[in-house]
């Protein structure tokens, strides 16, 4: 199996991802890590601690561009793909694997993802839809229990294997030669939504996007969207805005394409001014502390 993470001068939670890996799976794992990033050192010598192998060709190809680097050439029978800020419960890759291997039409999986304080994230999900999109993205923020965001996330609460949209591509198992088949992951999405466009071409390929919630991994949560919120907020929605032109690009469509960029635009708005004001904030916080000191 070959496990591919993408780094973008990561914290001490890649040095956390490689530690935990360990205690994932009792099979023979090959390591790759994607450096998209300028500052190397300390990829490089995590990567020489854990015995990872790092790719890069000098640039900042995405997450889905540098997963599709650092799963070049593929010859192992499982790819995984995950974000370098998760942390591997003991088993929880043997239990993707294992579940792999009994659903013979799984064409991707994942498992339960949990934020550190133990609350659940919500990593299966339904494919977005126009009516679904639109309710989530006006009424997220002031309702969040709206049913539009209900069934957009589309969570249980039982340990049962299900069949969900997509998977979030913060952890991801597919089956080789699903991945060859699929071409990986569209590069056209820089970042965000395309573990949804993978999810979307799984299915319509026959195959089940399966979530595992007996294999548990935390989500940390890394350095890049909190020490760049505005540009990761306007990438979703960018990556969004692109996601639902393509998949509703029919000229009759248009008014509701329209209706829905519009309800994006303004939430994208919202959130920005939201972290530019928490930024502020944190910054007069700490010159506060500072006067005092």
């Amino acid at each position: 199996m070959r496990v591919v993470t993408v780094a973008y001068d990561p914290g001490k939670e890649l040095v956390r991802f490689l530690e935990s890996l360990g205690q994932a799976s009792r099979r023979q794992v090959r390591v790759v890590i994607a450096d998209n990033g300028s500052e190397h050192e300390l990829v490089t010598a995590a990567a020489e601690r854990y015995g990872a192998e790092v790719v890069t060709d000098g640039t900042n190809r995405g997450y889905g561009g540098g997963a599709n680097l650092g799963a070049r050439d593929l010859d192992e029978d499982w790819l995984v793909v995950a974000n370098p800020d998760i942390v591997w419960r003991p088993g929880s890759l043997d239990a993707l694997i294992d579940a792999g291997q009994r659903i013979p039409d799984a064409g991707c999986l994942g498992p339960r993802l949990l934020n550190p304080d133990g609350s659940v994230y919500p990593s299966g999900r339904a494919l977005p839809t126009l009516v679904r999109g639109t309710g989530h993205a006006v009424l997220k923020r002031v309702w969040p229990s709206n049913p539009f965001s209900a069934a957009y996330h589309s969570q249980d609460g039982n340990d049962a294997v299900r069949d969900v949209g997509w998977l979030s591509g913060a952890c991801l198992l597919l089956p080789a030669h699903v991945w060859r088949t699929l071409g990986g992951f569209d590069e056209g999405y820089f970042m965000f939504f395309e573990d949804v466009d993978l999810g979307s071409r799984v299915s319509r390929a026959g195959w089940r996007n399966v979530q595992v919630p007996t294999a548990v991994v935390v989500h940390e949560q890394g350095s890049s969207w909190k020490a760049q919120p505005e540009r990761m907020i306007r990438a979703h929605h960018a990556s969004a805005r692109r996601y639902l032109d393509g998949v509703y690009s029919a000229p009759w469509q248009a008014p509701l394409r329209w209706a829905v960029n519009g309800c994006l635009h303004l939430r994208e708005e919202l959130e920005v001014r939201s972290a530019q004001r928490a930024g502020k904030k944190g910054a007069r916080g700490s010159k506060a502390v500072s006067d005092r000191q």
